[in-house]
């Protein structure tokens, strides 16, 4: 019988989920609302600050697409996967806090960008922890309670900050030094929590050393894309997954944004995506349940489906009980889909070659927002209304939902 217990490491790794979440959920609620602040001191209309806030989005996520599965297949690389993963880690923790420093809109979101990729960057090696921190049999369940704790760990750092700001002028201090002490007190969150990770993890499974890492990094990632095309299975889900994640990421990245620049109540924009993350929490570990007794594609149609709902709601959005009601919906699925989705492309990729596949999926995945957020920037800004933007994410679910049922009919090679 399977231990349900977290061993110390599984516990450790959790613990940069617990992390980097307070990261993510700073970005999707308080640094938007703050960008909004500078962007309309600068003389910036709503639609263009929508717009703008979706294309450093959209820079930093094409950077991570780039540069995330070559340094992926280095990093299995003996020895190459723990300073690396260091180095993209401090990349972000350092940008979120320097992001106290911008006085100018455009130097802030070049700020972001920076943190954003040194953030999604560390992801990337830290999904590829996962085999050395636990076995094969209980990886769905660990990576299931990283998610979930990520969620619920994450509203620490949020609240303490979020009380900051909202009572600057009672403690006697300026937006401005309430906004740097948020930045500071979320970075050092990620710093310390991470700590007890770096200090236990080892390299448990890598390649050989080789004189050329980064040359053999690009042949092996040029070997899994010539294979792929022998697999329709796996070629279908990576474009359905491409689609439906990227519209899953696009609504993580603009919720905040999206709300503000419908004139919505600042401090009830943040309350109840703070409420996301405590929703998700309990959702995240029971689709991780019913994933044992329910097929995985099943649960994953369900997650498509429900959010191409959330983004159609979304379009005639303008009430703050609607945005309430959205920000309890998303936390339902927000983390299941990605778990599932997550553990369903592992039970169909070729085990012998699970990295190469998995850098790949790290394209469609990590990767796959630029679109979702450009796509929304622009359709924001020539329809000059920010609801036409959500639209364009509502026919990305559709898309993403019949090319997964399409890729769930086939089978396997």
């Amino acid at each position: 019988m399977e231990k349900t217990k977290l061993t110390k490491l599984e516990k450790y790794w959790i613990l940069y989920d617990v992390g980097n979440s307070a990261f993510i959920l700073l970005v999707s609620t308080i640094i938007p609302i703050y960008f909004n602040a500078m962007a309309e001191a600068a003389g910036l209309s709503e639609v263009d600050y929508l717009a703008y806030w979706g294309y450093a989005a959209s820079v930093s996520t094409i950077l991570v697409a780039l540069i995330g599965p070559v340094f992926g297949t280095i990093a299995d690389t003996k020895g190459f996967k723990k300073p690396i993963f260091i180095a993209s880690m401090m990349v972000g923790v350092l940008g979120c806090a320097a992001l106290s420093l911008p006085k100018s809109w455009i130097v802030f979101l070049a700020v972001f960008v920076i943190a954003k990729v040194g953030y999604s960057s560390s992801l990337v090696f830290y999904d590829a922890m996962l085999s050395d921190v636990t076995t094969h049999e209980r990886m769905d369940m660990v990576s299931s309670h990283g998610y979930a704790w990520g969620y619920l760990g994450s509203c620490i750092p949020f609240v303490l900050s979020l009380a900051v700001v909202l009572l600057y002028e009672q403690i006697g201090i300026t937006m401005t030094t309430a906004m740097a002490i948020a930045f500071f007190l979320n970075a050092a969150w990620w710093f310390l929590v991470t700590i007890p990770l770096l200090k236990n993890y080892e390299q448990i499974h890598y390649t050989k050393h080789h004189k050329h890492p980064v040359r053999e990094s690009f042949q092996r990632l040029g070997h899994a894309f010539r294979d792929i095309k022998k697999h329709k299975k796996i070629f279908l889900f990576l474009i359905s997954f491409f689609f439906y994640i990227d519209g899953v990421y696009t609504i993580i990245e603009m919720a905040t944004a999206y709300g503000s620049a419908l004139g919505l109540d600042a401090m009830n924009l943040l309350v109840a995506l703070l409420v996301t993350q405590i929703v998700a929490f309990p959702f995240a570990l029971l689709f991780g349940k019913l994933a044992k007794k329910y097929e995985t594609s099943s649960l994953i149609k369900i997650c498509i489906a429900a959010y191409a709902g959330i983004a159609l709601f979304a379009i005639q959005l303008d009430k703050q009980w609607e945005f309430w009601m959205l920000a309890v919906c998303v936390g339902m699925f927000q983390g299941a889909i990605q778990a599932l989705s997550r553990s369903y492309f592992a039970k169909i990729i070729p085990p012998e070659k699970a990295g190469e596949f998995f850098g790949i999926f790290d394209i469609c995945g990590k990767g796959a927002a630029f679109m979702g957020t450009a796509l929304m920037g622009v359709f924001a800004q020539v329809t000059g209304n920010a609801n036409g933007g959500v639209f364009i994410l509502a026919i990305m679910f559709v898309i993403g939902f019949f090319v997964f049922v399409k890729a769930d009919r086939t089978k396997a090679v």
